[in-house]
C-alpha cells in the first residue's frame, strides 16, 4: 500500500512569547473547525488578526466578513494538521467556549499567553466613585462561557503573582468573569505588560 505524503505544517511549533500570545489569542477568539484540519481566527480589530499571523508566521490572507447585523470583522483561515493537533494536545477543541478546561503552557510564556487571551476576551475599566472622595477603581476582568477554564487561570495567575482576584456572574448570563480589582488589577497589568513594545 503506497503512502501519500506526510502533512506539511505553515505553522512552526516552538514556543516564543509571540507564539504564546497567537495562542491567547486563539483561545479568545479562535475557532477549531470539525474536519481536524482548519483553523479560523476573526476579529473586529484588524490589527488584532495581524498580530496573530505575525506571532504563528503565517503568510495567509487578511479576509473581511460580515455578522447578521452588518457589523465588519477581519479573518484569517487555513489548513494545517500538524498545529491543529498540537492544539489538540494542549487542551483546544473544536466548539471550544463552554468546554475549556485547563491548557498545557509552558511556565516561561504563561504571561505572554494571558497577555493574548486578555487581548481576545477581556477588559479593563475605571472610574471615580462619586460616593466616596478620591476613590479611584480600577478592574481587569477576563470573559469566558466556561467556568472551569476561569478557575484554571485564577489558579495559574495566583500561583505566579500570588493575587486572588474573584469569580462572578456576568451581565450576559451565558458568561461568568474573573476580575481583579484595583492593587490586584496594578499587580496584573504590571507583569502582562512587563516590557515596552509588548
Amino acid at each position: 500500500m503506497k503512502r501519500g505524503p506526510k502533512p506539511k505544517g505553515k505553522v512552526k511549533l516552538l514556543w516564543s512569547s509571540k507564539f504564546a500570545y497567537a495562542i491567547g489569542l486563539l483561545t479568545a477568539d479562535g475557532c477549531l473547525l470539525n474536519d481536524g484540519r482548519h483553523l479560523n481566527f476573526t476579529s473586529t480589530d484588524k490589527a488584532q488578526v495581524q498580530l496573530f499571523k505575525k506571532g504563528l508566521g503565517l503568510k495567509t490572507k487578511l479576509g473581511v466578513k460580515y455578522s447578521g447585523a452588518g457589523n465588519l470583522a477581519y479573518q484569517t483561515q487555513f489548513g494545517d494538521v500538524l498545529f491543529y493537533q498540537f492544539l489538540l494536545g494542549i487542551g483546544l477543541t473544536p466548539a471550544k467556549s463552554k468546554t475549556l478546561t485547563s491548557l498545557k503552557i509552558p511556565g516561561e510564556y504563561f504571561i505572554d499567553f494571558l497577555r493574548g487571551y486578555f487581548d481576545g476576551d477581556g477588559c479593563s475599566y475605571s472610574y471615580y466613585d462619586p460616593k466616596f472622595k478620591n476613590s479611584y477603581r480600577f478592574y481587569i476582568s477576563f470573559i469566558s462561557a466556561s467556568p472551569p477554564f476561569l478557575d484554571w487561570l485564577r489558579g495559574e495567575i495566583e500561583a505566579l503573582m500570588g493575587i486572588r482576584g474573584f469569580i462572578n456572574g456576568y451581565r450576559n448570563k451565558s458568561y461568568v468573569q474573573l476580575k481583579y480589582s484595583k492593587k490586584e488589577a496594578i499587580v496584573l497589568r504590571k507583569n502582562m505588560y512587563y516590557r515596552t513594545g509588548v
